[in-house]
């Protein structure tokens, strides 16, 4: 059978090979185990709580808590085990990221080492996570001590509660590596992308239970709102996927005088959001870190900080505009991880690969910067317009049941899905053109 190289597998050759093919059928059923046992960890209770004085604290946490909520699946409402859930991963990775990028050592691990270097950076990723984790686990346990059973001692309380979390913590990041390894898609988002989807049975029920007993300026709230979200869904999915395509051309392969090849034009692919839903989700960790320290110290500058910080204060500009400049920098940053315009200036010249007007070297490299420069920027203004305007929207209209569930859990959701259909696609092609091969 001929088979264009350009054809997507359809919807029928991806379940053929879903029931066919042993390895692409262990990999699925390793992601959803792993995921199912994500959840069910949500629901085993952590020791030594009070529930019924918790419950009301959770009522009156307004949308703060239903953000933080929303990253757990649950976990801090219900407080489970994993209630940290993969929080001190992200928080770890951001850091080591971010060091990644400021100090030489682990820059040559990174670039030049190859499997080995990113093996020796994800195992310090490891460390850090256990020990923010550890530094989570107290600061929540601190809080919670006042929900505490009658008779067991602070110290006791904190002890336990700090392991229990801490080791929820670490088996939830050892679940999303190994969904990364032996499963499909990215482990870390997976499991974003698993609570997000089990908080919207709840955010939906309220809401058409808000548009059946509400009056008609509910309904036409709602129905904005809702629309709203489908813009911006549309809008993610245009920019998920657009890039700039830069032509590149390889030079004539020449015998004298005589031309064996003539010129061949390929593309040089540009993506116009470069670092996908990392920028947004480590935007959304970062931003509730004044909080949690200022709960911890009781410092009257920082309790002051966290609260103008807080997304469900009256005056919400400092919370937007703060989460707007960290998503434009986070997008920036993971744009300069994702493509070097150095080693790409240098690999087409080695290459014999020219952009057409543009002289190999340095222009080549002050070319690719602009223009990657550009589409960062265009693709950070839309992550931000994206995480702020339907929660305007929100506000505006007065529907206050999504409690956090807005248009930055609508990107981590499509950006997520888009890449998890990619890999899919991807493994199905590498077998459909294996079997060729074999054949």
């Amino acid at each position: 059978m001929l088979v264009k190289k350009s054809r997507n597998p359809s919807a029928s050759e991806i379940l053929t090979q879903l029931f066919s093919n042993e390895e692409l059928r262990s990999r699925v059923l390793t992601t959803l185990g792993l995921l199912l046992l994500v959840r069910l960890g949500i629901y085993i209770p952590v020791p030594g709580i009070d529930r019924v004085a918790f419950k009301s604290f959770i009522d009156q946490g307004g949308q703060l808590i239903g953000f933080l909520d929303i990253f757990t699946g649950g976990g801090i409402s219900t407080l489970g085990i994993f209630a940290l859930g993969i929080l001190p991963f992200i928080n770890a990775s951001i850091i080591i990221q971010l060091l990644t990028a400021a100090l030489p050592v682990l820059e040559d691990l990174q670039k030049n080492e190859g499997e080995a270097g990113r093996r020796k950076i994800a195992q310090i990723t490891r460390y850090v996570s256990l020990g923010w984790g550890f530094l989570q686990s107290i600061i929540f346990s601190l809080i919670l001590r006042q929900y505490a059973n009658e008779g067991i001692s602070d110290i006791t309380f904190v002890l336990q509660t700090s392991i229990a979390l801490v080791t929820g913590s670490m088996i939830v990041m050892w679940f999303s590596e190994i969904i990364t390894e032996k499963g499909i898609g990215q482990g870390a988002s997976l499991v974003i992308f698993l609570n997000i989807v089990a908080t919207l049975p709840k955010a939906l029920s309220s809401t058409i239970e808000k548009a059946q007993t509400g009056d008609r300026g509910d309904v036409l709230g709602i129905l904005v709102l809702l629309g709203v979200f489908l813009l911006t869904i549309v809008g993610i999915i245009f920019v998920q996927e657009g890039a700039r395509r830069i032509p590149i051309v390889s030079a004539k392969r020449q015998i004298g005088n005589t031309s064996l090849l003539p010129t061949r034009q390929s593309y040089l692919p540009l993506k116009l959001n470069a670092g996908g839903v990392m920028p947004i989700i480590f935007a959304s960790a970062l931003i509730f870190l004044p909080i949690t320290i200022a709960n911890v110290t009781g410092n009257p500058i920082l309790i002051k900080l966290a609260s103008a910080l807080n997304p469900g204060s009256s005056n919400p500009w400092p919370y937007a505009l703060t989460f707007f400049g960290l998503i434009l920098g986070f997008s920036y940053f993971y744009a300069s991880l994702t493509i070097n315009p150095i080693d790409v200036a240098s690999n087409l010249k080695k290459g014999g690969v020219a952009i057409p007007g543009v002289r190999p070297g340095s222009k080549t490299t002050n070319y690719l910067t602009g223009v990657q420069n550009r589409l960062t920027l265009l693709g950070g203004l839309f992550l931000g317009s994206v995480a702020i305007i339907p929660a305007a929207v929100e506000r505006a209209t007065n529907v206050q049941t999504f409690q956090g569930l807005g248009a930055t859990s609508l990107l981590i959701l499509v950006g997520v899905a888009i890449d998890t259909a990619k890999q899919i696609q991807t493994y199905v092609i590498s077998q459909r053109y294996e079997g060729i091969v074999n054949s």
